[in-house]
C-alpha cells in the first residue's frame, strides 16, 4: 500500500502560500497603523504649534506698544502673522512632512475660527462663509508679506500698514511700523533657524516683541 504518492495536497505549496498572504496582510496592517500614528502625531503637534502662535500672538505689548487694535479684527491679524512665519520655515523645508504639518496647522488654525465665531453668536448658517472669507484674507496676507520678505516690490512697513493695520482708520505711526517690521524679520530668520525635529512635535519659539529695537 502506498502512503504517499507525492500528491499530498497538505505539501503542495498551500501552507507557504497562505504564509505569505498572512506576511502581506500583516505589513498592510502596519502601514495602515503607522499610518495613523504618524497622523495623530502631527494633528498633537499642530495643536501645540498652533497654541504657541496664539499665546505669542496675545502678548500685550502688541496692543499696547504697536498700535495694533484690541479688537476681534486685531487679534485675528495677529495670529495670522505668526502663523505666517511658521509656515513659511515649513515651506522652507521642502519636503512632504513640513508640507503636512503646515497644512494641519492651517487645519487647526480655522478650526478654532470656526469655533470662536460660533461663541461669539455667529450663527450656523454664516459661519461658513466668514471663515471662507477669513482664509482668503491670510492667503492674501502671505502674499503681502511674503512679495515684501523676499522681493523689493514693496517693503514690509508699506504691506503692514496696508494690510496688518488695515481697520486702523485714524492710521498708525511710521515707529509701530519700523518695530513691527524688525520684529518680523527677526523672527523670520530666529523661526528659520530652529530645527524641524523640533517643529515637528510641536515646539517653535519667537523672539520677544518688547526686546526689538528698530
Amino acid at each position: 500500500m502506498t502512503f504517499y504518492s507525492g500528491k499530498c495536497q497538505i505539501f503542495d505549496g498551500t501552507v507557504p502560500n497562505a504564509r505569505a498572504g498572512l506576511k502581506s496582510v500583516y505589513r498592510v496592517a502596519l502601514m495602515v497603523f503607522f499610518k495613523r500614528l504618524k497622523k495623530r502625531q502631527q494633528a498633537i503637534a499642530a495643536q501645540e504649534l498652533y497654541q504657541a502662535i496664539v499665546a505669542q500672538a496675545r502678548q500685550p505689548v502688541f496692543y499696547l506698544e504697536a498700535e495694533v487694535p484690541d479688537t476681534v479684527d486685531g487679534r485675528y491679524e495677529m495670529i495670522s502673522l505668526h502663523a505666517f512665519l511658521l509656515m513659511r520655515r515649513f515651506k522652507r523645508e521642502e519636503s512632504e512632512e513640513a508640507e503636512g504639518l503646515s497644512q494641519a496647522v492651517f487645519d487647526y488654525m480655522f478650526a478654532d475660527m470656526d469655533q470662536s465665531l460660533r461663541e461669539i453668536g455667529v450663527g450656523d448658517l454664516s459661519v461658513g462663509k466668514r471663515v471662507k472669507e477669513m482664509a482668503k484674507v491670510f492667503y492674501g496676507r502671505i502674499y503681502a508679506y511674503e512679495r515684501a520678505l523676499d522681493t523689493e516690490e514693496e517693503t514690509l512697513e508699506d504691506a503692514l500698514e496696508r494690510n496688518h493695520y488695515g481697520t486702523v482708520e485714524e492710521g498708525v505711526s511710521k515707529e509701530s511700523l519700523a518695530r513691527l517690521a524688525h520684529y518680523i524679520r527677526k523672527n523670520d530668520a530666529f523661526i528659520a533657524a530652529q530645527k524641524m525635529s523640533d517643529l515637528k512635535h510641536g515646539k517653535v519659539d519667537f523672539h520677544n516683541f518688547a526686546t526689538e529695537a528698530s
